[in-house]
């Protein structure tokens, strides 16, 4: 009684702490495909430099090296943030819950420390390191990187489908089995869903460069392997992630059931259930807008149509997300779908061309598609992290603790002044970010206008090892 009476009167302190929430994990999700994905994009062009002895390859791997670590740095800040929001903003969950999926969030913080390393490692090499030497201690990077994602998702893919404990008569968990607590239900489908989503991300955004440059008239070689080899790593995603989606879209139907009617706004348990593409839940369990195609939800769950999907009324309204809440999930859950469907018909695209040609394709409007692409498919990860999150309310850790349980005693007005000085704090780390980032892009362009597109007559790899530079090396 006393929960329903909390929900039916949510704490002032709820607002703010959701908001200041979202707020940080959608600024920090930005980088994180750039985080996972860019250290084995860059050992990609830079293995491939070393095998072609191609210098213009091993100049993008040491620009894009460059930028890894600028972006790693800016990432540490803003997970910093998050790790102390967890703390601070949700002491109900950590002080209850802590013991038992804590260790999620200590794995990432040793990748975290191991990918410093690495990286400093792989920047100081370039000039100073034996080529092979060099390409050689920058292998474990990528491997740091999957751990850090291993470690958040082993996390919430916990909060989703909590397993590896029992409840003592007070409640409070007990007999914690660590690798139960890790290796949950959805623990494979999240992580592998996750990390193919970074990986084409991250491949998309970097080929989105090129391809801007590619359509103001620089198709020369380094445009073109600066645009080729991350869009292909993303383009041959594209179908995995498809596959990898429906996966745990199935997943989510049979261990979350009420998250899954949220996702596709399913109001009554029933048979040859129709899929509403976009549309809106009203709180009688009406839909308006949309387009409604019959039996297509039931056929989509079991390859059936006469498939029983579960709808939010199965539980009482206590125990599901309102009606707004399911109509954010369908429609960020329905934009990330359509957003796949398009990286698919792209990457199709470019593989028909390749495959018939083999070249690259000359159509202005494929490099047009290929540069909104790494936008779009930014927009879809966070579409995708809305809807776990959203869906699974009003549990915090589903089906143990609601949101409104975790939340801090803290004044409203005091998170309110916290959650202002974070943005504050944040347009300042990011505006940062892209001043270095342009920076960076203006040298480049000073040193290649020098010479060319060509890196200066010492390729990267071939000074003196452990020596200084040679006067005119390149910065």
């Amino acid at each position: 009684m006393h929960t329903v009476l909390m929900l039916a009167d949510p704490p002032a302190q709820m607002l703010p702490a959701r908001s200041q929430m979202a707020f940080t994990l959608a600024s920090h999700i930005i980088l994180v495909p750039l985080g996972v994905a860019l250290p084995l994009i860059t050992l990609i062009m830079h293995g491939y430099g070393l095998r072609r002895g191609d210098e213009t390859a091993l100049l993008l791997a040491r620009r894009w090296s460059a930028v890894m670590a600028v972006q790693f740095a800016i990432g540490i800040v803003t997970g910093t943030v998050l790790s102390f929001e967890f703390g601070l903003l949700w002491p109900g969950m950590m002080g209850r819950w802590g013991d038992v999926f804590g260790i999620g969030f200590g794995v990432e913080a040793w990748a975290f420390f191991l990918e410093a390393v690495l990286i400093g490692v792989y920047l100081y090499g370039w000039r100073r390191l034996p080529a092979r030497t060099h390409f050689l201690l920058g292998l474990p990077l990528p491997f740091a990187a999957l751990l850090g994602a291993f470690g958040i998702i082993a996390a919430n893919s916990w909060m989703n489908t909590p397993r590896g404990f029992t409840l003592d008569a007070a409640g409070n968990p007990t007999d914690v089995k660590i690798w139960k607590a890790i290796f949950t239900p959805m623990f494979g489908p999240q992580y592998w869903h996750f990390v193919v989503a970074m990986f084409l991300t991250a491949g998309y955004v970097v080929a989105g460069v090129y391809a801007v440059g590619w359509l103001r008239g620089r198709r020369d070689h380094y445009h073109r392997l600066g645009f080729t080899i991350p869009f292909t790593l993303a383009a041959v995603c594209t179908p995995v992630q498809f596959v990898l989606g429906d996966s745990i879209a199935r997943q989510v139907f049979h261990k979350q059931p009420v998250k899954f009617a949220a996702m596709e706004i399913v109001w009554k348990t029933d048979t040859h259930v129709p899929e509403y593409l976009y549309g809106r839940l009203h709180p009688d369990g009406t839909v308006s807008g949309g387009i409604k195609v019959p039996q297509l939800d039931s056929i989509l769950a079991g390859f059936r149509p006469d498939t029983k999907v579960t709808g939010l009324t199965s539980v009482p309204a206590s125990d599901r997300p309102t009606a707004a809440e399911a109509t954010i999930a369908h429609f960020t859950f329905d934009s990330m779908v359509f957003i796949g469907s398009g990286l698919i018909l792209l990457a199709l695209w470019y593989a028909l061309v390749w495959l018939r040609r083999r070249r690259l394709p000359a159509s202005a409007w494929f490099y047009r598609c290929a540069a909104i692409a790494g936008v779009a498919s930014v927009v879809a990860v966070e579409c995708g992290w809305i809807t776990t999150e959203v869906g699974r309310q009003p549990w915090i850790v589903y089906q143990n603790m609601r949101v409104a349980e975790a939340v801090t005693s803290t004044r409203a007005s005091s998170l309110w002044l916290m959650f202002a000085l974070v943005i504050v704090v944040y347009v300042f780390v990011f505006g940062s970010f892209l001043v270095v980032l342009l920076k960076m892009r203006t040298r480049w362009r000073e040193a290649d206008a020098t010479g060319g597109p060509r890196p200066p007559r010492e390729a990267p790899e071939t000074d003196t090892p452990y020596g200084p530079r040679s006067a005119g090396s390149p910065r």
